[in-house]
C-alpha cells in the first residue's frame, strides 16, 4: 500500500528532466537546455501538476506567441461578436451629384478595412448620390493616440508589412499588393497594384528572366526600388517559372498611405474631388450618413493567430485600451490588459510585459508557467471554441502548414519567431483523448535552428504517457 501511495505521489509531480528525445534534439541543434522554457499540462485540470515543467517560471521573450494573450483578453472582454464601425459623414448640400462641402471618414480602429471593403464603402458613398466632391475628404484618425513611428527602427526593414504602425483608419494594413503575371509572348511580367494609390508612378511591366531561370528568390531578383513615396520601380527581372505571384510591401511615407489609397480608389471608381484628402476632425453635431461594419472579432482573431498579423493585433490591443481603458493608446491598452490579468488570473507574480501586444518586441516577457495558466483558463472559458479555432493546425494551415511534427492535424498552436526567439504555444490532442496545454519557448542566439526541438515537444505531448 505504501508503495502504491509513493508511486501516486511521484506521478503527481511534474517532470523536472527534459524527455530524452528533446535532449537529443537540443544537442543536435547545439542549443543548451537553459535556452528552453517548457510547460506541458492537462488543459482541463489547472490544479493538477503539469506533466512537464522546465524553467517554467523564468520570464522569456515569447515573440508572436504573445498574440495569444492579446486575442484571448479581447475575446473574453469584448466578446466574439464585437465589431468596429467606420462612420461616414456628409457636410454641405448635394446638388446634381456634387456635394458642396466635405466628406468625413472616421476611423475607429477597424483592423480589416481591406481593398474590397474600402471599395464597398466608397460605392456606398456614391449610392448616397455623391459622385463629385467640391470640398475635401477629411480623415478623422483621432480615436487612437499614437506617437511617431519609424518602420525601420525594429530591424531596418521599413518596407515589410509586419513593421507597419497601427492607425485608427487603417486601410489594407497600410500595404500595397504587387501582382506579377508572366507573359512569355511579350517577354514581360505585367504588374498590377492594389489598392490604387493617388500620385503613384508605377512600372506596368518587368522584363522576364532568361528562359530556364529557376524561380528561386524572385523578390531579390526583381531589385525593387521602394524608397520613394511617389514611385515604385524595378531594376531587375522576373522569372517566368514562378508563375503568378503577389508581393505585399509597405510603401514609403506610411503615414500618408490611407489618404492616398482613399483618393486613388475614389478616382478609380469615377469619382471627382476638387479639394484634397487630409486629416481632420468630424464637426460636433454632424450625424453620419452611413456606417460600415467590420467582420466580427472572432474572424479578426482567426486571421491574427493563423497568419500572425502584427498590425491587426495592435489594432485589437489599442481597441482594448479604447473600450476598457478610456483611450486608444498603448499605455491605456497595457493598463487595461494588466487589470484583466489580475482579475482573471490573480496577483502580479506572473504579470506579462506585453509592450505592443503583438510580440514584435525585444522587451515583451512572459513565463511559460503564466502562459500555460492562461491557456487553461481559456480552455474553460465560453469563448474557447472561437479561440481554439483561431490557432494554426500542425501540418494543415496557417503558420504551421509546413510543420514536420508527427502530430499533424492534432495540434492547435500559435507560433512565434524573432531574432534569438522561437516558440509555440497552444493545445495538443494527446493519444489518450485528452487535450494538453503546451508552451515551449527558446531564447538563444541560435534559436532559428530550434524547430526540431519544438517538434519533438509537440510529438512528446501528443503521445499517451
Amino acid at each position: 500500500m505504501l508503495a502504491v501511495l509513493l508511486c501516486s505521489a511521484a506521478a503527481a509531480q511534474p517532470a523536472s528532466v527534459l524527455p530524452a528525445e528533446v535532449q537529443a534534439a537540443l544537442a543536435a541543434a547545439k542549443l543548451p537546455p537553459e535556452a528552453l522554457a517548457v510547460v506541458v499540462a492537462d488543459a482541463d485540470a489547472p490544479r493538477k501538476p503539469p506533466r512537464l515543467a522546465w524553467r517554467a517560471q523564468v520570464p522569456v521573450n515569447p515573440a508572436s506567441v504573445m498574440k495569444l494573450v492579446t486575442t484571448f483578453a479581447a475575446l473574453d472582454q469584448l466578446g466574439p461578436a464585437y465589431t468596429w464601425q467606420t462612420p461616414v459623414y456628409l457636410e454641405g448640400t448635394l446638388q446634381g451629384g456634387t456635394l458642396q462641402g466635405n466628406v468625413y471618414i472616421q476611423g475607429r480602429g477597424d483592423p480589416k478595412l481591406v481593398v474590397e471593403r474600402l471599395w464597398l464603402l466608397l460605392r456606398r458613398l456614391q449610392a448616397q448620390g455623391v459622385h463629385a466632391i467640391a470640398g475635401d475628404i477629411v480623415l478623422d484618425r483621432s480615436a487612437f493616440s499614437l506617437g511617431a513611428h519609424d518602420p525601420a527602427a525594429f530591424d531596418g526593414e521599413p518596407n515589410r508589412p509586419y513593421n507597419v504602425a497601427p492607425d485608427a483608419l487603417l486601410v489594407n494594413y497600410q500595404a500595397i499588393a504587387l501582382t506579377f503575371v508572366p507573359d512569355s509572348v511579350a517577354g514581360v511580367a505585367r504588374v498590377s497594384y492594389e489598392p490604387p494609390l493617388a500620385g503613384l508612378q508605377f512600372q506596368a511591366s518587368v522584363p522576364l528572366a532568361a528562359p530556364g531561370t529557376a524561380c528561386g528568390d524572385w523578390r531579390q531578383t526583381l531589385r525593387a526600388e521602394l524608397g520613394e513615396a511617389a514611385r515604385i520601380a524595378f531594376a531587375g527581372v522576373f522569372p517566368a517559372a514562378c508563375g503568378e505571384r503577389t508581393w505585399a510591401v509597405a510603401p514609403a511615407q506610411p503615414a500618408a498611405f490611407s489618404a492616398r489609397a482613399i483618393e486613388g480608389m475614389w478616382r478609380a471608381l469615377g469619382g471627382t474631388l476638387a479639394g484634397q484628402v487630409r486629416d481632420g476632425r468630424v464637426p460636433a453635431g454632424l450625424q453620419p450618413a452611413f456606417s460600415t461594419t467590420s467582420p466580427a472579432l472572432a474572424e479578426v482573431v482567426r486571421d491574427i493567430n493563423k497568419y500572425s498579423n502584427n498590425v491587426m493585433t495592435q489594432q485589437v490591443f489599442l481597441t482594448l485600451g479604447l473600450q476598457k481603458g478610456g483611450a486608444g493608446s498603448f499605455e491605456a491598452a497595457r493598463d487595461a490588459l494588466q487589470r484583466w490579468w489580475r482579475q482573471r488570473l490573480g496577483g502580479d507574480a506572473d504579470l506579462p510585459v506585453v509592450d505592443n501586444g503583438a510580440g514584435l518586441s525585444r522587451e515583451a516577457r512572459i513565463s511559460a508557467q503564466a502562459l500555460a495558466r492562461m491557456l487553461q483558463l481559456a480552455w474553460a472559458a465560453p469563448v474557447m471554441p472561437e479561440y481554439l479555432a483561431s490557432l494554426p493546425i500542425a501540418g494543415v494551415d496557417g503558420t504551421l502548414r509546413r510543420s514536420t511534427s508527427r502530430a499533424a492535424g492534432a495540434a492547435h498552436l500559435k507560433t512565434g519567431s524573432l531574432r534569438d526567439v522561437m516558440a509555440v504555444a497552444g493545445y495538443v490532442h494527446a493519444a489518450n483523448g485528452r487535450r494538453q496545454v503546451l508552451v515551449a519557448i527558446v531564447n538563444h542566439p541560435n534559436a532559428s535552428v530550434a524547430r526540431p526541438v519544438l517538434d519533438s515537444l509537440i510529438d512528446w505531448a501528443a503521445r499517451d504517457q
